[in-house]
This record gives structure tokens, C-alpha cells and sequence, in this order.
């Protein structure tokens, strides 16, 4: 079968999009094509846009859609399928074989690459690892986000820190992953939730997910400020966070996040944890003696160690049951002709939550 979709290339040399009409390939043995209802647009594809490239790119990497074609090996999903799109093979803990890196041949006779998946554009092809059947009820829109920002944000509280009740987490960073770790700390039932950001009205916007403490970092000092909201039970202690979720990647706010994490006890009890969430920018210095006087932990958490067959379900039935609001997470819709809007608006910060390419407009 013969398939055309308009595609968002990013050229060599440049770090303007283009849209570019493409015939993909027949689906090889273990490939999907899936026609797309919606993608996110995630903070990490701007990373890409900046780097020095000598071929065409295509990005994107959180969708949902539904199956247009399927290679001869794939099982799990059938032609008429709701799916969702995600750049996490879909059974890590499973052994399985490597996947096959998405890759176009453009009409001018280059080829454009993706890291897995790609996302901006009206069709995609991507390995059956990448692509998730979709929960009963998954909103056509809403779930484009599930791929990326909710599984990352969520699944650093649920599976990377295993955040239990009664615990305190402060969040560094409201966008739409911090707020994903917000809506995961008040369903594991944390105390308090302290949300940190330098901007009001993310901060008012975090409370609705769950924060129950604002900490504005432009007009306070975050670190003493979380300290004292969270202070300890001895005299001596200084206060803190069981975890600190840094969800921007900014060598200062990984550095307040260490900070902000309680220091342990010797031999009674050990020191509270930053979790790295944000993909790194920069490099970080950090202070070994106060990580070993404190007793504290820097962890990384990629994807929020996510398993995608197992916790879309899940995550899905937040939003369902209302524990996680996707339609308040989402609070920016563009057309794929204004893709390079909407990278502007991100990079900008003027996106309070999380854009999506929607592809009915």
C-alpha cells in the first residue's frame, strides 16, 4: 500500500522546520504505520534542534493514532487499532531484538533520521516496539502526551523513587512533567507536595494537580524556603525533602534539589534523594561532602523507568477517575504547518503546560 504523509524535516544547517510531503515505505516485518491524531511537542526535541546535524532530521516522539498497515511479525496490534506512539519500547524488562531506527527517503533525493519514532507529521512508521495499543477510553488528544510527559514525570515518582505515603517531595520545575510528578506524589499520598518554579501562575496551575506548598525561586530562596516548610525533628536539623524531583536539568536547580533534600542521621537514618528528571543541559558541580555528610542520594531517571504496556494503562485511568486532569495539562494546540510556532512558544516559555500538534486542525 502506498502511503503519503506530510512530515516536519528539520535540514541540515538549519533549525527551521520544513513540511515535506513523503511516501513512507511498506511496513517492513516488525514496522506499524499509523496514522496520527496527535504529538506532543517536548522540550527535549528542542535539544535536537540545536545540536550541529550533517543530515535531515525528523522528530517528535509521543502520538496517538490509529493502524494503517502492519509488517507480517506484528502481533499485538491489528489494522484499525487505537495506539499510542512512544520512544520506550513498550516490554524493556523483555528481551527482544534491536529496533529498526525510523528513516525517510526525501524527494530530493536525501534522507532524514529519527533517534526511534517520529512524531510531527500526519503518518508515521515506526517498530512495533514503539507502539502501544491503547487503553479503552483513551482520549484521541489528550493521550498524545502519555508517551513522553506523563510516563517521564510520573514514573520518576512511581517507579524511579517508589514515593510512599506520608513523605514529603518538593518538585523543581512545574511545566508539564513536574506536574506529572505532582499528580504521582498526591496518588502515592506524599506530604507535603512543595511545588518550585519562577513564575506565579505555573505555581497557582501546580496546586491544582496536587501541590500543596509554593515556593516561588525568582523572589525567594528556594532552598531555604523548602528546608523550612520541611523542617526536621531535632533542633540540630536544618529541615528538607524525602525526595526532590528536579524536572528542568539546569545546573541550578539540580544543585537546589541536592540542597533540598534532608540530611540523614549517621547510622539511624539515611538522607533524603534528588531524582534528575530533566534531560541535562549543562554541566553540574556539585558538593560530594554535603551528599556524603548528609547521607543523601543523586539518582537519574530516564522515562520515569517506565514500562509502557504496563503503566499507560494505568495512567490513562488517572485521567479517567480524575486524579490526573489532561485536559487542564494541556494548554497549547497548534496545526503541523505552525510547528516552528510552537517550538518558538516553548523555548520562550510562554506554554504554561504542554503543546500539542493536533491534526484535525
Amino acid at each position: 500500500m502506498s502511503v503519503t504523509s506530510r512530515v516536519a524535516v528539520l535540514p541540515p544547517g538549519t533549525r527551521t522546520l520544513e513540511i515535506i510531503e513523503v511516501e513512507l515505505p511498506d511496513p517492513g516485518p516488525y514496522q506499524v504505520i499509523v496514522r496520527q491524531y496527535a504529538s506532543g511537542v517536548c522540550h527535549s526535541q528542542l535539544h535536537q534542534i540545536h545540536r550541529d546535524r550533517t543530515e535531515g532530521v525528523i522528530l517528535g516522539h509521543e502520538s496517538t493514532g490509529v493502524v494503517e498497515a502492519i509488517g507480517s511479525s506484528v502481533h499485538h496490534v491489528a489494522v484499525g487499532d487505537d495506539v499510542l506512539v512512544t520512544w520506550v519500547p513498550r516490554e524493556p524488562q523483555a528481551a527482544f531484538r534491536p529496533t529498526v531506527r525510523a528513516t525517510l527517503n526525501l524527494p530530493d533525493g536525501t534522507t532524514a533520521a529519527s533517534q526511534n519514532v517520529f512524531t510531527w507529521a500526519t503518518h508515521t512508521i515506526a517498530d512495533e516496539q514503539y507502539i502501544v495499543k491503547a487503553p479503552e477510553d483513551t482520549p484521541r488528544d489528550l493521550g498524545s502526551i502519555i508517551g513522553c510527559a506523563v510516563m517521564t514525570g510520573a514514573g520518576a515518582v512511581m517507579h524511579t523513587a517508589e514515593v510512599k505515603a506520608g513523605q514529603s517531595v518538593a518538585v523543581w520545575g512545574v511545566g508539564g512533567v513536574g506536574l506529572s510528578a505532582i499528580a504521582a506524589a498526591r496518588n502515592a499520598g506524599a506530604s507535603p507536595i512543595i511545588a518550585v518554579d519562577i513564575d506565579d501562575a505555573k505555581l497557582e496551575m501546580a496546586r491544582g494537580f496536587g501541590a500543596t506548598l509554593l515556593v516561588n525561586a525568582a523572589t525567594s530562596d528556594a532552598v531555604k524556603e523548602v528546608r523550612r516548610l520541611t523542617p526536621g525533628d531535632r533542633p540540630a536539623d536544618v529541615g528538607g525533602v524525602d525526595w526532590a524531583f528536579d524536572c528542568i536539568g539546569k545546573s541550578i536547580s539540580t544543585k537546589q534539589a541536592i540542597s533540598s533534600a534532608k540530611s540523614g542521621h549517621v547510622a539511624e537514618s539515611p538522607g533524603g534523594a534528588a531524582v534528575i528528571v530533566g534531560i541535562p543541559t549543562e554541566p553540574v558541580e556539585i558538593s560530594s561532602v554535603e551528599i556524603v555528610i548528609g547521607e543523601k542520594r543523586l539518582i537519574g531517571s530516564l522515562a520515569g523507568s517506565c514500562s509502557p504496556d504496563t503503566d499507560f494503562p494505568v495512567l490513562v485511568g488517572w485521567h479517567l477517575d480524575g486524579t490526573l486532569d489532561l485536559d487542564q495539562l494541556i494548554t497549547a494546540r497548534y496545526a503541523l504547518d505552525d510547528i516552528n510556532q510552537a517550538c518558538e512558544d516553548l523555548e520562550s516559555g510562554r506554554i504554561a503546560g504542554r503543546a500539542i500538534l493536533d491534526f484535525t486542525l
